[in-house]
């Protein structure tokens, strides 16, 4: 959901961007554009930037700065707490995405709860029921009980790296993104611009 939002974003900035383009004056369409720019910059590096990638070879895990690429031999173990964690060697790499909310683990643990004992639907003064499940919605929704989106990551991942550890090679790499430090540049920029034009 917090991609989505980032490209509504990016789009009302563009066109906030065009509109100040054509019909703005100096130093304020400067100032709103570094306000525009600086916003932009945190939505591209905390919600569009951030991703857990599974490829034939490893898993890539891109965070806010950084990049990472861990081959499935390298990786040891697989937690879940807030967020997903890899651990390979003395490397912990933390996940920003997907992160389990607390509302998300309690919707969780409910329904594994609601699953073991066998209820359907809601009690209450207007109690409903649920439409009839086939064997296999059954089997999904009982596989699912108790478990988020980043605790299903997370198997996929341990699964993975235990089936492909003895295909893969290489080391761990962690590295700088250019295109986050690009934008940071930009946005640091902008905001250096604004200052200097609203002050002369």
């Amino acid at each position: 959901m917090a991609w989505i939002f980032g490209w509504v974003w990016v789009v009302f900035a563009v066109l906030n961007t065009a509109d100040l383009i054509i019909r703005g004056t100096m130093p304020v369409a400067l100032v709103v554009g570094s306000v525009l720019g600086v916003i932009t910059f945190l939505v591209f590096v905390l919600s569009l930037r951030p991703a857990t990638i599974t490829e034939e070879t490893g898993v890539r895990v891109r965070n806010p700065f950084r990049n990472v690429f861990l081959p499935w031999h390298t990786v040891d173990d697989v937690e879940v707490s807030n967020a997903i964690t890899i651990k390979a060697g003395e490397l912990r790499v933390r996940c920003w995405t997907p992160q389990p909310s607390a509302r998300e683990r309690a919707k969780a643990v409910r329904q594994a709860g609601s699953s073991r004992s066998g209820r359907s639907g809601r009690s209450g003064r207007y109690p409903t029921s649920e439409p009839v499940r086939s064997k296999g919605e059954r089997a999904a929704a009982e596989a699912l009980a108790g478990r988020t989106h980043a605790d299903w990551v997370a198997e996929q991942i341990r699964e993975l790296a235990g089936r492909n550890k003895r295909k893969t090679g290489g080391e761990a790499t962690v590295t700088w993104s250019p295109s986050a430090i690009a934008a940071a540049a930009a946005a640091g920029a902008l905001v250096i611009a604004a200052v200097i034009a609203a002050s002369l």
